[in-house]
């Protein structure tokens, strides 16, 4: 892909460049003149309270003006307070806070005066105010204890700053509280809760409110927001609610929206005219309510029209009068809707329609000060001379005050002076100074001489002129030195006395010489204009395709005035060359080396000289294959020679000629329009055909001014476009269709709203583009009223009947005639609130926890409405068990469509309820019907609240219990079943005891003890038992039987040492099988051999290496050996009794130990032998365990 660009001088650039030199010109400084005030504070200026307070006040003038202050309307003397300064050459106030003065006591309001001979000028009334960041006032925060469902406000009530704080909410870990459509926080700083979640509940709710002027941020105490609902309901949250909280409680029900700000159904608001328009709706309701803003009798102003706050806030900014009006919020969600009119007018501080300017006229010349304003309302205009009103200053008989104009009539030069203009309202003021500065003064020219103007060819030249002289001197312009004077229309002369050259051309080049005359004098300036060629690429960088890993180079050849020197920029995707020694760019080319599939992009060449600059782009694609090394694919060339032949009214032949296919074969051509009569420059898709044809038939539309071009495209992309063919205006005609989507539906009961979806420029046909608006009432009139509008969308008839059908219908028409006849369609007038109740509303109870209510249809005509169905209001009144709580919250089912029945769920057994009946259409509901009693039957009832056993004996057990929390009937008995359980948590036999209603506590006798009883507790009504609860206990044991009763195998310690000792017989028995698998001799009587007989001691009973074993084994209840688990002393010897247990016992035979080969078995014979004779106690052979040490 290539694409060239090339950038001239800015249009926008030289507009301002000319706005700026066309403004008043300035008195050059060498010359009297009276003051100007060139910089001062803004009127409002609102200090730190921390910092010097410096008040501006600058202002220019011949000779240079003295400075003076007034404060509170009287003479500021700074010499008197030592903490004021101005600084040395000007008027500005330095007053010293930060040195021990206090920002306070300089409260108040300044002006400056600038004079000098000639006249005063003053500054505007600057109000000076220190910023306040108060601390917020100590309060007590009560928790918040919310039921799920329902809205919330929290307030944050920040401390009354200047200026105001800016407000945000917080968690005590400095995080910002997210917020959604649900939780939002409103203009005034509260944070709004359309519903609240078991998410909201936190204690940390944190309102901040930030003194920008000051830098400081207070805190609001943190907030505590519980959300409960009732099956969630606990001790500690139902201890600070009332009854109503608890027993209004119900499950979490959908509910209509309801306005949380603003309140009511109306309200103002007066904003001043460009200012930022702020209107707020927040509302609760669940599910979450969606906002929407309209304006009533007209639109919102696309492009100042902002929401925010999900929609929450309207903003409108650079407000005008035209925004009046009155706004409408409508909060909806599933189950309605409800809205807020804001009757909005926009005020307006004094703003300049025209201000006054400088005068400078010479002895004997008129002139006049024009001081017009515009504001709401109208601002009064008023005069200053020299900061005096002009009714008391001195007398000029050369002026004449005439409202806002004051007419100067052969002024002398002791008519200087300085005026000042006040427009003022009750929103505010304009002050501007305005001086008459009366002078002789031949012609100046301050544009320096021979000058040099450098302009690329075909673009604007612009010679300046600069000048002053009194009076105003008049300039001509001429080329050459004896040229003649310039006009023409290829010239434009600007009042600055500037020459603009709207197209440059070669021979425009030369030396042109302004001429500034007056009575006075004359004078001359030369300025010289060289008009350079442009920069042209004439060598573009091309689409490239190259192998990943090779080498690729885009060319830039260039063009350029040889005066000039240029400097060429690459880019990459529109950023610089990345940091890298593979990219190399040359005098006219960029290389890229070891390409990678980074360098994939777009590569922009581009330009630069002191005058002009151009770019041209071109992609590099990197592929994993290289190309055809003799083939370059790349985009068709765009085609050319586009033709229009048989021009029909509505349809006419397009032929071209196909670019070059680049390698790619053209798999189709688009064809686009441009409607330079409707949408000029917007260009629409027409149709395509394939790439092998080069003609197409073109359908037409009647009064377009059509334009078409093709692009081509091939596999690589789409080519260029191309150049336009020739415009062919079509006839206009008559519309051929008709608005579509056309709709009647009324917004209050007593009309009917028609829309209907205008056509677009280019279907209407024709000039003049208008609609026949129709309706009627159905099956009542006859005849159609019909209404001519303009190009509008909708078209409100009053005055209807509530709800009835009528016929409509919309025509299009031009000045040519009308469309088709329409078709009709039906709509509906507004609706009304339904009249009528439902009656006969009968309810069937089913079973305690369910009924079914049925109602009689209320008539049709009377629903004045779409019926969109039925909602049942039903309440618990009381429970028939507790008949002194009482349940006021109202439940609503909602049944679609015209139903005569519905269900109602969820009831509570044992209860009285009432319940009523409402129709509902689209506008709302009707009357209710009259309310219904019925009551529940019993149910079974809920668990005892709790059970308790306590007092345990050797044969008894205390159980106390809580009665039910919800008995759902009268309670006719309790069940406790209990058995035994061992001590292998077997259970014993169950044994059954009915106890009578009203007891609470029972003593279980002839228990068994120190046996633990497993307990079934659960209440009974008429209607059966109730879900049960379980507790264990243990009877206490004898203490005469307490040392008998120890049961060994459960002992923690026997456990333990048990384990130990199988571990060890593992570690033997691996340790022996290792052994066994080496085969071979093993020389077990040489090895004994070698130890001498004093070294072989044998184990005393008293020693205490098995002294802990011992210990162990004699409080043991059966006194059974603990052999298994010892260790072989450190001698290796071991005595009889231990070895018995060692792993003699897994062998096959009395002597045979492990039954391996001959040789093992005859070396423990020959030691069975050695021993007696040595006197060893033990005549047994020693254990393997000794084997096992030898590892070790």
């Amino acid at each position: 892909m290539m694409k060239k660009k090339s950038i001239p001088a800015s249009k926008p650039f030289l507009i301002l460049f000319l706005c700026q030199m066309i403004s008043a010109l300035d008195v050059p400084l060498d010359l009297s003149q009276p003051p100007t005030i060139t910089h001062q504070s803004p009127k409002d200026y609102i200090v730190d309270p921390r910092e010097n307070i410096v008040i501006q006040c600058e202002a220019k003038g011949k000779p240079p003006p003295s400075f003076s202050w007034t404060r509170n309307g009287t003479h500021f003397d700074i010499d008197k307070d030592a903490q004021v300064t101005m600084k040395p050459n000007s008027g500005t106030l330095v007053i010293n806070i930060m040195n021990g003065g206090k920002a306070e006591a300089y409260e108040g309001v300044y002006q400056c005066t600038a004079r000098n001979e000639r006249g005063a000028a003053i500054s505007n009334n600057i109000v000076i105010r220190p910023s306040r960041s108060p601390l917020w006032t100590k309060e007590k925060l009560e928790p918040h204890q919310v039921r799920e469902g329902d809205s919330l406000v929290l307030h944050c009530r920040p401390p009354v700053g200047l200026p105001p704080p800016i407000i945000f909410w917080m968690d005590n870990a400095f995080q910002r509280l997210p917020q959604s459509e649900r939780v939002s926080q409103g203009l005034n700083g509260d944070l709004y809760f359309s519903n609240v979640q078991p998410e909201d509940t936190r204690e940390d709710y944190i309102c901040y409110a930030r003194f920008n002027h000051t830098q400081t941020i207070q805190q609001k105490q943190p907030i505590s927001v519980k959300v409960f609902s009732l099956d969630s309901l606990n001790d500690t949250i139902a201890a600070n609610l009332s009854d109503t909280d608890i027993y209004g409680a119900k499950p979490v029900t959908e509910r209509q929206p309801v306005l949380l700000t603003p309140t009511g159904s109306t309200s103002t608001k007066v904003e001043l005219r460009g200012n930022v328009l702020l209107l707020e709706c927040i509302a609760a309701g669940l599910p979450t309510p969606v906002i929407r803003w309209i304006k009533e009798g007209g639109e919102l102003p696309a492009n100042r029209t902002f929401f925010e706050n999900f929609k929450k806030t309207l903003k409108i900014i650079d407000v005008s009068e035209a925004d009046s009006g009155n706004y409408k919020c409508i909060a909806r969600n599933t189950l309605g809707s409800v809205h807020h009119v804001i009757s909005v007018t926009v005020k307006a501080a004094p703003y300049w329609i025209t201000a006054p300017r400088n005068l400078v006229l010479s002895p004997g010349e008129d002139g006049t000060l024009i001081c017009r304003a515009n504001g709401n309302p109208k601002p009064s205009i008023s005069w200053l001379a020299n900061g005096v009103p002009i009714a008391i200053a001195p007398e000029d008989p050369s002026r004449k005050v005439d409202g806002d104009t004051i007419i100067f009539s052969h002024v002398q030069e002791r008519s200087s002076a300085v005026y000042q203009c006040n427009a003022s309202n009750e929103y505010g003021y304009l002050l501007a100074n305005a001086f008459v500065n009366v002078l002789a003064e031949p012609p100046r020219i301050l544009t320096p001489a021979n000058k040099l103007y450098q302009v690329i060819a075909d673009s604007p030249a612009l010679l300046d002129c600069a000048y002053f002289g009194s009076p105003k001197p008049e300039i001509e312009w001429f080329k050459g030195v004896k040229g003649s004077i310039l006009r023409g229309n290829e010239y434009v002369f600007h009042d600055n006395g500037t020459l603009e050259i709207p197209v440059a051309q070669k021979d425009s080049t030369g030396t042109y010489t302004c001429v500034a005359r007056n009575e006075l004098g004359k004078i001359q300036n030369e300025v010289h204009l060289e008009i350079k060629d442009p920069t042209m690429i004439i060598k573009q960088p091309e689409y490239k395709v190259v192998q990943r890993y090779g080498q690729v180079s885009f060319e830039c050849i260039i063009k350029h005035d040889s005066t000039l020197l240029p400097t060429v920029i690459w880019l990459k995707d529109n950023d610089e060359l990345p940091d890298d020694e593979r990219f190399l760019v040359g005098k006219d080319n960029l290389t890229i080396m070891n390409v990678t599939d980074k360098d994939d992009g777009t590569y922009t060449c581009i330009v630069n000289t002191t005058l002009d600059s151009v770019s041209a782009s071109a992609v590099l694609t990197v592929v994993a294959a290289p190309p055809t090394p003799a083939i370059i694919y790349a985009r068709p060339n765009p085609p050319f020679d586009l033709e229009l032949t048989g021009q029909l009214e509505r349809s006419i032949e397009l032929s071209w000629i196909p670019g070059d296919e680049n390698n790619s074969p053209i798999t189709h051509f688009v064809i686009e329009y441009e409607d330079g009569l409707h949408e000029p420059g917007v260009w629409h898709y027409q149709t395509e055909v394939p790439g092998t044809q080069t003609t197409v038939q073109l359908k037409l539309s009647p009064y377009v001014n059509y334009s078409f071009r093709v692009v081509a495209v091939n596999k690589i992309g789409r080519s260029q476009p191309s150049e336009p063919s020739e415009q062919y205006l079509t006839k206009s005609a008559s519309p051929d269709e008709n608005p579509a989507n056309v709709q009647g539906i009324g917004s209050e009961p007593d009309n009917l709203v028609i829309t209907w979806e205008s056509l677009k420029g280019f279907q209407s046909n024709g000039p003049g583009l208008q609609y026949k608006v129709s309706w009627r009432q159905k099956d009542v009139d006859d005849e159609w009223t019909s209404v001519i509008v303009a190009n509008v969308s909708k078209y409100i008839v009053s005055g209807t009947p509530t709800f009835v059908p009528y016929e409509i219908k919309v025509q299009a028409l031009n000045d040519l005639g009308y469309a088709p006849e329409p078709s009709e369609v039906i709509g509906h007038s507004g609706e009304d609130l339904p009249m009528v109740a439902p009656g006969n509303v009968q309810v069937h109870v089913i079973n305690s926890t369910l009924a079914k209510v049925h109602w009689d249809p209320v008539p049709l005509k009377t629903v004045r409405g779409h019926l969109q169905g039925y909602k049942v209001y039903y309440w618990k009144v009381q429970s028939l068990s507790r008949r002194s709580r009482r349940h006021v919250e109202k439940k609503i089912l909602t049944f679609r469509g015209n139903k005569t029945f519905g269900m109602l769920p969820g009831l509570e057994p044992y209860s009285s309820y009432k319940l009523n009946v409402r129709v509902v259409n689209g506008k709302g509901e009707g009357p209710a019907s009259p309310d219904k009693v019925f009551k529940t039957p019993e149910g079974v009832p809920s668990s005892p609240s709790y059970l308790k056993i306590t007092n345990p004996t050797l044969d008894s057990l205390t159980l106390e219990w809580g009665s039910p929390t919800h008995p759902n009937g009268v309670l006719t008995s309790y069940i406790l079943k209990f058995q035994p359980i061992n001590n292998t948590h077997e259970l014993g036999p169950l044994v059954e005891i009915r106890i009578p209603a009203n007891e609470s506590s029972l003593i279980l006798k002839n228990l068994n003890y120190s046996t633990r009883y497993k307990f079934y507790f659960n209440a009974q009504t008429s209607v059966g038992s109730g879900s049960q609860i379980t507790e264990e206990a243990v009877t206490i044991m004898d203490e005469a039987m307490a040392s008998r009763q120890v049961d060994i195998a459960t002992q923690g310690w026997f456990i333990g040492l048990m384990c130990a000792v199988a571990l060890l017989i593992l570690i033997l028995l691996i340790v022996c099988f290792i052994r066994r698998n080496k085969g071979g001799k093993y020389p077990v009587k040489e090895k004994e051999d070698a130890h001498a007989d004093p070294e072989i001691q044998p184990m005393k009973e008293d020693d205490g290496t098995f002294g802990e074993y011992r210990s162990l084994e004699s409080d043991a209840e059966d006194h059974k050996p603990l052999k298994k688990g010892s260790r072989t002393p450190s001698d290796r010897t071991v005595k009889k009794e231990d070895s018995d247990d060692s792993l003699v016992d897994y062998g096959e035979g009395v002597n045979g130990q492990f039954n391996e080969d001959g040789s093992f078995i005859g070396q423990y014979s020959g030691k069975k032998e050695k021993e007696p004779a040595e006197g060893n106690e033990s005549s047994e052979a020693p254990s393997p365990v000794n084997a096992m040490n030898s590892f070790v």
